[in-house]
């Protein structure tokens, strides 16, 4: 993979290119930014930027203003290669606490392993209404000690009013839910994005995630998505690498929250 050529198409598609991440949410360009606007429960912040050491600290000023004046809290969703190099430092001065790095990761589809079926015990189940998201949010609150409620509300609004954008599917060890992952699709990218994969304690090491890797990878595959990304944390980076994703660089929120 020529990693230089794949993260260009990958900034060009899936950052400068955004499309909203679901149903009220919508996509502005302003000022060198691309920035996402959604409801309470929908996910606010900047994707892309185009700045340099002249122009940044004006744009985040009026980030800053633009999403105060909204009363919600936003995200600066920054990337390892984004200028200007200083951009993290700037924006922990201005107000944004960093949340822990990631590492973006890419696969092409052709070259995965995708006969990877789930361990003796563990049946995959389609997520397609709320009975479905209620599965996945519980393990989400359990893999990740993090309140779901947002989770929830996102991706029943996706299922009911776009059901093609979304790949949800929850592992079962009878009728347990213990682990759930998600695809979500970008109509006219060559990236489809795997979120969400977690898995309770207990149930980890068990070659479940990897399962679920395979099985988006399968649905991927099916509706003509020529690559596969995910946000690795440093416990999925390994799995990730044996499947055969490749990291192109770092990816680490920044967040802010406007003083009420």
């Amino acid at each position: 993979m020529d990693h230089v050529a794949v993260l260009a198409l990958y900034d060009r598609d899936m950052r400068e290119g955004a499309q909203p991440d679901g149903p009220g949410a919508r996509v502005e360009r302003t000022g060198g930014v691309v920035r996402q606007v959604a409801a309470e429960h929908g996910w606010n912040g900047v994707v892309w930027s185009d700045l340099d050491e002249t122009s940044a600290d004006l744009a985040i000023a009026e980030q800053v203003a633009y999403y105060s004046g909204l009363e919600r809290e936003f995200e600066w969703k920054l990337y390892g290669h984004d200028l200007p190099f200083d951009l993290g430092q700037r924006l922990r001065a201005a107000g944004f606490v960093p949340e822990p790095e990631e590492t973006l990761m890419i696969a092409e589809v052709a070259g995965l392993s995708l006969d990877v079926e789930p361990p003796e015990g563990i049946r995959f189940l389609p997520v397609t209404d709320r009975a479905g998201v209620d599965l996945v949010a519980d393990v989400h609150e359990k893999a990740f000690g993090t309140d779901s409620s947002r989770l929830r509300h996102q991706l029943l609004a996706r299922l009911q009013d776009d059901p093609e954008s979304v790949v949800a599917v929850v592992a079962l060890a009878g009728d347990m839910p213990v682990s759930a992952a998600r695809m979500e699709l970008v109509p006219g990218s060559r990236f489809a994005g795997l979120w969400g994969g977690g898995t309770v304690e207990g149930w980890r090491g068990r070659g479940i995630y990897r399962a679920l890797v395979a099985h988006r990878a399968r649905a991927a595959v099916e509706r003509g998505y020529r690559y596969l990304q995910v946000d690795a944390m440093a416990a999925s980076r390994p799995i990730l690498e044996r499947l055969g994703f490749e990291p192109l660089t770092t990816t680490q929120p920044h967040l802010y929250r406007p003083r009420r």
